[in-house]
């Protein structure tokens, strides 16, 4: 290992230009918006690490201690080409291209066949390992943005609203879920605290269907408010989910029920001492 590392370390310049020449030479679309003086920087320090490790490592395994510097490089450089879109593919190409360069100066190095088959053999090894690295990385990276989209999707599905002086509305699009709910849930407590709510006005215009299950989630979040001193007026009731309701033998309890976003807030008004009449003239 500390012979091959010699041999790379001496022709590290030319490594560096050749692998540089093979990247940009793939199509846009292999290698996105990259820059070349980013894609220089990004290519010169994993060279330079990859040489320097490669004579300290004792076994060729990439799990070492001694690569960490290394892993750590390809970690960071995957999460970030996930962000920017690129493929597992197009990823990992940034360092199983680099395999020819370093072959082809191993070819040409003048020593005797063995050995340039037994230093070809363990520089591929080391390079499908690190390859393989980086599809890995760049997997948990993209996880982490699809989880960070779904939360702040959640987020963005469960406004909680101020329709009026004590008065809030919660209009609610999609399928509950129990992690939904809990969301929901969290949200509507939040906003009864924050405005001091009495009212708050759950609509489920934009649910789709309703079933057992989403009617328990539903009454959970009610019992919720109702136990920080808030009532809630359920809007929404469409003909179709009435009929479900009532075929399921759901029991909304002294739930009150409006078909129409407007009629609960016309409730809620009169409920906390208003009156809404048409101004003359």
């Amino acid at each position: 290992m500390n012979t091959l590392r010699s041999l790379l370390q001496d022709a590290q310049p030319q490594l560096l230009e050749q692998w540089l020449a093979y990247q940009l030479q793939l199509p846009a679309s292999r290698r996105g918006s990259l820059r070349e003086g980013e894609l220089r920087e990004q290519s010169r320090q994993f060279l330079s690490r990859f040489i320097e490790v490669v004579g300290r490592s004792e076994g060729g395994n990439i799990r070492e201690e001694a690569w960490a510097e290394v892993r750590d490089l390809l970690t960071a450089l995957s999460k970030s080409r996930a962000q920017q879109g690129f493929t597992p593919t197009e990823t990992a190409l940034f360092v199983f291209s680099l395999k020819q360069p370093m072959f082809e100066h191993l070819s040409g190095s003048g020593e005797a066949g063995n050995d340039v088959l037994d230093r070809v053999w363990r520089l591929n090894r080391l390079l499908d390992d690190l390859g393989l690295y980086t599809t890995e990385m760049y997997q948990r990276g993209r996880e982490s943005i699809i989880q960070k989209q779904q939360q702040e999707l959640l987020d963005l599905s469960t406004p909680v609203v101020k329709l009026y002086d004590q008065i809030l509305a919660l209009p609610l699009i999609g399928t509950l879920d129990s992690e939904r709910t809990q969301v929901v849930m969290e949200n509507l407590l939040d906003g009864i605290i924050a405005h001091e709510a009495r009212i708050a006005i759950i609509d489920i215009t934009g649910v789709p269907a309703v079933d057992t299950l989403v009617a328990q989630h539903l009454m959970k979040t009610i019992a919720a408010a109702r136990l920080m001193g808030a009532e809630c007026i359920l809007s929404g009731i469409r003909p179709q989910i009435a009929q479900t309701i009532v075929h399921l033998g759901v029991d909304l309890g002294d739930i009150m029920t409006k078909a129409t976003l407007a009629d609960a807030l016309v409730m809620a008004l009169q409920r906390t001492g208003h009156v809404v009449v048409r101004k003359q003239g």
